[in-house]
Order: structure tokens, then C-alpha cells, then sequence
């Protein structure tokens, strides 16, 4: 797990995994909870058993079928028996809920307001953080966005996310402010989504904001899509105390 020195209220937890304490075998080695990637499933259950136990968990975190996209789930309006939701984000106001996002080189951005009453989970790909997850996590919560804490997870560095022209000129369009964060690395560019996020943030009003700063593609002690291409996924989850 990711070791923070981070303020969370006192009603709110949060948990960010990193690849060990699990028993998939490589290229999952071992902590993987992705279903998706090409794991034996029972492998990937039983860490899903072995996350629940160590954290223990109120619920079973509601796992998402995350698609690159803005669509932010409550999670008081799935039912028990719902199949997997598309989304890449949930959110939820009361006990008995977890929510989790699913990474390996994306960013994850767990949310909750400062009276520990409301929480969200965020999976920020470039694609989403672009097209707006942030901001359409931020109208599920009732709280303002001054009052609310964002805790930014282990994701790709600004010195390993190397992108094309065209992802530079989607974020410069929808701000110009964003080409602060944007590097040229010979016909590339190196990215920095973590400032991305940040600014995004910021523009939204989200004052307090927490980052791991830690790169999952250099650090081996994480998955990495990029770095290894068959690979596992982490998670990051945050939910209500009571």
C-alpha cells in the first residue's frame, strides 16, 4: 500500500495498492485485482478477497468497467445484482459502499468533502481528463468544491508519458493554460498529467489537493501499461467510515 502523511477526515479512508501482497503469478505478479488483463480469474478474486480482508473493507468495492470516459456512477442507485457499470468514476454519500478505480499508469483521484460525508473515486486517463471527469465528478457532490480534498494517486511521470501533437492541442483547446505542462521531446511530447489534473483542479475550485508523486512507469514497485504492456492493475479506493 501507498504510505501518505496526507490529512483525511476522520470519517473518510483511503487505500492505494501498489503490486505486492497478492498471489497472480507474472507478468501479474502478485497484487493484480484487473479481471480484464488476462489473469487467471480465481487468482484475481482471491486478491480481491486478500485486499478486502487486509482494508477491511465495510463492502466489497463496487469494481467498474472503466472506458476512457466521464460517466461518474452514485452508487446508491445500483442495485445488488447489477451487472458491471460502465464508468470511470463512482461516488457515494453513505456507509456501506466503496468506492474504486482500477489503474496501471492512469492517474487515480479519490475525492471526499471535508466533513467526511460524501466520497468519489476518479480514474483520469488522458482522454477523460480532457473531456471533463474531474469536473463531472465534482457535480455529483452536494459540498462546494472549496471544501473538498483531492488526493491524486501513483500514475505516469511527467518524464515518461510521451504523446503526440494531437493530445497536447486537445487540452491547449479546451485551455490554454495547459500547454505549461507539455514538453518537446523530438517529434513528441512529454506530458505531465498529474499537472494537468492539478490545474484542472485548481480552475474547479478544489483548493486542497495531496499527490503521491510517485511514477508508476519508472518505479518497479508498481504496474505499468506502458513500461510492460501485459501487466496488472492496481486500485484505489476510498469510502465511509460509518
Amino acid at each position: 500500500m501507498l504510505k501518505h502523511d496526507w490529512l483525511i477526515p476522520d470519517n473518510v479512508a483511503i487505500a492505494m495498492t501498489n503490486r505486492y501482497g497478492g498471489i497472480s503469478v507474472s507478468p501479474f505478479d502478485s497484487l493484480n485485482l484487473g479481471l480484464h488483463v488476462g489473469d487467471k480469474p480465481q487468482d484475481v478474486l482471491a486478491n480481491r478477497a486478500i485486499l478486502s480482508e487486509t482494508l477491511s473493507l465495510p463492502a466489497k468495492p463496487t469494481w467498474l468497467e472503466q472506458v476512457h470516459g466521464t460517466n461518474i456512477v452514485d452508487l446508491q442507485t445500483l442495485s445488488a445484482d447489477s451487472s458491471i457499470t460502465l464508468a470511470d468514476g463512482s461516488y457515494c454519500n453513505q456507509f456501506g459502499n466503496v468506492c474504486a478505480v482500477m489503474t496501471a499508469d492512469c492517474l487515480p483521484i479519490l475525492l471526499c468533502n471535508q466533513q467526511g460525508t460524501e466520497v468519489a473515486a476518479v480514474h483520469a486517463g488522458w482522454r477523460g481528463l480532457c473531456e471533463g471527469v474531474i469536473e463531472q465528478a465534482l457535480t455529483m457532490f452536494k459540498s462546494a468544491p472549496s471544501t473538498l480534498n483531492a488526493y491524486l494517486g501513483p500514475a505516469i511521470g511527467s518524464s515518461s508519458f510521451e504523446v503526440g501533437g494531437e493530445v497536447r492541442d486537445a487540452f491547449i483547446n479546451k485551455d490554454p493554460q495547459a500547454s505549461r505542462y507539455f514538453v518537446r521531446h523530438h517529434t513528441k511530447y512529454l506530458g505531465d498529467l498529474v499537472g494537468l489534473a492539478k490545474l484542472r483542479l485548481s480552475a474547479a475550485g478544489v483548493i486542497q489537493v495531496y499527490s503521491a508523486d510517485v511514477c508508476t512507469f519508472s518505479d518497479p514497485d508498481y504496474f505499468s501499461y506502458r513500461r510492460d504492456k501485459q501487466t496488472g492493475r492496481m486500485a484505489s479506493l476510498i469510502w465511509l467510515k460509518s
